[in-house]
């Protein structure tokens, strides 16, 4: 299985440009990594509060969120080219701003507003990536490939970001960890605009347009449900897993956890890349989803890092499959004239999901400690896979609306 496994893998990276986008993908998301978490620890070296300094980055997401949609749109109707170059410009320039703060000695309230401006202007290269991999390949087998891989390299941004991260973080400053990350926010829509991605974009024709877009499709909102649930839980985790590691007296283990988490997502999503599952895969969502809750809840019961450290791994293997399923579902369910929006629609719910969860999780750290955050994101993977239940019919394309 192992051999047949590479095979498939070996066949799918001789496609042309196929090395170079995966590269340009792994390197744009970056910021991914490192720039919540340097900004988690940026804005509580400055108010020495878990709580602000998670409502900071869950304003930053929120704002992401938010704005994810109508650039979406914009996209589809213009192309990437000039979105990417206003957003490529304001959002490092916010986020410089911010990350002078300190020496700047800005109030709280303008450090909530330059995360608002950064975020609803963060260039979407995710969502871009996912785009071009729906365009890229027609083939049902390569496009189950391509999103695995691009899920993995995700879970590999969330890897080797935290895991800088914690290294800055334990050999030097807060704002030494921030600059890098800031360095990586401002690279990514260069990075996008100068690979071959932009060779297999393709414009739909000018045609009547829906005001709510591909939201009309009502398989795609039980995606989007359950998707916001799933992100809810990983936003928790990003608070929760640094909040333990305070509490234990070591700040750095908290990138560490999560880069455990993220590893053992990437090989997950590896494995499921390479395997073929007779189970539909609207079954296999709330499958995944059951089995992910397993290993978070006895996080709540953990007091040991090493142990910790295991569970987030075992419960990181499930996180990669699981988005794999939600991008192909997003690719199935949505008309193709809604293609980018479809995937930013599906974005502003995971970053809607994952900044709830941080602000939230922020919160439950401050008052009770990081068991709480565990024992909320244990329930809010069980709601995810309520959601996912609600599937039942074979994965098919959507009518034209």
């Amino acid at each position: 299985m192992i051999r047949n496994a590479l095979a498939l893998y070996a066949t799918f990276l001789r496609h042309p440009d196929v090395a170079k986008l995966l590269a340009m993908a792994l390197l744009a998301r970056m910021p991914l990594g490192t720039l919540g978490l340097a900004m988690l620890f940026l804005v509580r070296d400055l108010t020495h509060s878990f709580a602000l300094a998670g409502g900071t980055v869950g304003i930053y997401l929120a704002a992401s969120a938010c704005t994810a949609p109508a650039l979406g749109r914009w996209i589809d109707r213009s192309g990437p080219r000039r979105p990417l170059l206003v957003t490529g410009i304001v959002a490092p320039a916010a986020l410089f701003v911010l990350g002078a703060a300190p020496a700047l000695a800005l109030p709280q309230a303008w450090v909530f507003v330059l995360a608002a401006v950064a975020g609803a202007f963060a260039p979407p290269i995710t969502v871009l990536t996912r785009t071009v991999w729906r365009y890229r390949f027609d083939d049902a087998r390569d496009r189950r490939i391509a999103f695995a891989l691009d899920s993995v390299l995700v879970e590999l941004s969330f890897t080797l970001g935290p895991a800088l991260t914690a290294v800055l973080l334990a050999v030097s400053t807060p704002l030494v960890a921030f600059s890098v990350a800031w360095c990586f926010a401002a690279s990514a829509a260069p990075l996008f605009l100068i690979s071959p991605a932009l060779k297999y974009w393709r414009n739909e024709p000018a045609t009547q347009r829906h005001l709510l877009g591909p939201l009309t499709e009502p398989r795609l909102l039980i995606v989007l449900a359950a998707t916001f649930m799933l992100t809810f839980t990983f936003g928790l985790l990003e608070v929760g897993y640094p909040g333990f590691a305070v509490a234990a007296g070591t700040p750095a283990l908290g990138g560490v956890l999560i880069a455990i988490n993220s590893f053992g997502s990437a090989v997950g999503g590896i494995a499921y890349g390479g395997v073929h599952l007779r189970t539909p895969v609207e079954r296999q969502l709330p499958r995944f989803l059951v089995l992910m809750a397993l290993p978070l809840a006895a996080h709540v019961v953990t007091t040991s890092p090493w142990l910790l450290a295991a569970l987030a791994l075992i419960a990181g293997l499930l996180i990669a499959p699981a988005l794999t399923v939600v991008m192909l579902l997003v690719s199935a369910y949505a008309p193709s004239r809604y293609a980018t929006e479809a995937f930013t629609w599906s974005a502003t719910f995971i970053v809607s999901g994952v900044g709830a969860g941080m602000a939230i999780g922020g919160q439950l750290v401050e008052d009770h400690g990081a068991f709480a955050a565990f024992a909320l994101a244990a329930a809010s993977i069980l709601v995810a896979a309520s959601c996912s239940l609600a599937f039942k019919s074979p994965l098919s394309r959507p009518t034209a609306r």
